[in-house]
């Protein structure tokens, strides 16, 4: 339960909100039919107060305890959550009734469900901090580099269990002999791959080579980055601090995407859009392109190639088959005149018809609208050894368009700098991602698609 956990623990999380919820409303109810003789209520009450608290729980991330958050944090938010939940309820329900108590009806649902949520939450936040000291939903962590405010952090480590943050030691130049300490910073970059990390700490004395060093080993390898901070640090990216008691951490490669809602919403606009394309264009346009593909050549409708995927795991890509059977299609890319495509496959690639049994790609889960396009494996190989950072372009699910192709880096790569500009640009899209910015893709695709297809072939 290492890494499944944090998966599925908000769900369960918002779930066990809504039942408390529902329990806090069943018993006022009964309280106030049985003493005052209160109306008896539908189940459009019930729809009414389970989906606005969904709505505020989750838009508010009740459901977020940090491994650091302590009780206190998680009661402040309840009585927040509770005042959006009245509020709602006050413009949405209280008007459509003709009881006169509707309004102290909702107050005491609101007391009751404080009191049961209270005792919900808070047994959760406990119940998981024990769950960490058994040793279970933990991350291994290192830190780099040995200082007065890292040897404090590790104390830390070793004296709440609670935080789930399993230290495994020290890498330092200096101090390479002491108890505590696995050997020089050297040494780490050759264990690193045996040691299973999630998080690395760096100690503000390090030298800024040796930090930028482990930022490109962490982005390739998908770990956490936190930088225990002093005022020297001199750092290009938008940071975010994590508190550790009186100790606070910088962390550096967090994304947008590492957001739970961000990701919710995203992955919501990618099954409604999809599904409409499968419904309403892939339906007739599957019989009608296979048709022609068959007509023309023998061979399968669809070509079907592995690519990486998010965090390197491979997938198999769909396309319009628009080459003639050959032993090279992984291998060597299309070009100007390529004799390998047929004639309704130039038809299909000019136009990037080719490409739309991907949103039945994007329908299953393993690609996305809009993200960083997946390259063939040998083609994924080469590009690692050849280009900085190549790796970091799969922290999320590739896509059928993205940044790199509106800025007109389509079809085949000539030279390193083509690749080299589209990381590029897939690295701002990673760190700089909005749904707004999704959308403005997607129009820019479809201009992107009328007006120059030169590089399509």
């Amino acid at each position: 339960m290492k890494r499944r956990f944090h998966k599925y623990f908000p769900w369960l999380f918002v779930i066990g909100d809504l039942l408390v919820i529902a329990i806090g409303l069943t018993v006022t109810v009964a309280v106030f039919v049985y003493f005052i003789d209160f109306p008896k209520v539908n189940l459009t009450l019930y729809s009414y107060f389970l989906l606005f608290w969904l709505l505020i729980s989750v838009g508010r991330k009740d459901y977020k305890i940090g491994r650091t958050t302590e009780v206190g944090y998680t009661l402040k938010q309840l009585p927040e959550s509770m005042i959006w939940l009245l509020g709602l309820m006050s413009i949405f329900w209280v008007p459509t009734q003709e009881h006169p108590l509707g309004i102290f009806f909702l107050i005491g649902v609101a007391i009751n469900s404080l009191l049961f949520l209270g005792l919900y939450r808070v047994g959760v936040h406990l119940a998981l901090k024990q769950y960490r000291i058994q040793g279970k939903n933990y991350r291994n962590a290192v830190i780099l580099g040995k200082s007065g405010t890292s040897n404090k952090l590790s104390q830390v480590f070793r004296k709440r269990r609670d935080f789930g943050i399993n230290f495994i030691g020290f890498y330092d130049d200096l101090d390479v002999n002491s108890i505590n300490t696995r050997g020089a910073v050297d040494k780490f970059f050759e264990e690193a791959n045996e040691l299973d990390l999630d998080l690395i700490y760096i100690s503000e004395n390090l030298d800024v080579s040796i930090i930028k060093k482990v930022m490109n080993y962490a982005d390739d390898k998908y770990i956490k980055v936190k930088v225990i901070p002093n005022g020297n640090l001199q750092l290009e990216k938008n940071l975010s601090f994590s508190k550790y008691e009186e100790f606070f951490v910088i962390n550096i490669n967090d994304i947008p995407l590492d957001n739970i809602m961000n990701r919710a919403l995203k992955r919501a606009f990618d099954i409604m859009f999809s599904l409409f394309v499968i419904v309403f264009i892939l339906s007739w346009m599957v019989p009608l392109v296979g048709f022609l593909i068959k007509l023309e050549s023998k061979g399968a409708i669809f070509f079907v190639q592995e690519r990486n995927g998010v965090n390197n795991q491979v997938f198999k890509c769909l396309k319009f088959r628009s080459m003639t059977p050959n032993d090279y299609a992984d291998t060597k890319q299309a070009v100007r005149n390529d004799p390998r495509v047929t004639k309704i496959g130039a038809f299909l690639r000019n136009t990037s018809l080719d490409e739309m049994p991907q949103f039945l790609n994007v329908f299953i889960g393993n690609m996305s609208i809009v993200g960083p396009r997946p390259h063939t494996i040998p083609m994924n190989r080469t590009f690692q050894m050849q280009v900085e950072k190549y790796n970091s372009r799969h922290k999320i699910k590739p896509g059928i368009t993205g940044l790199a192709q509106v800025k007109g880096y389509r079809g085949e790569i000539e030279n390193l700098r083509q690749i080299r500009s589209r990381v590029r640009l897939d690295s701002f899209y990673i760190q700089n991602w909005s749904i707004w910015m999704d959308l403005n893709i997607c129009i820019k695709t479809v201009i992107e698609l009328v007006y120059n297809r030169e590089s399509a072939y």
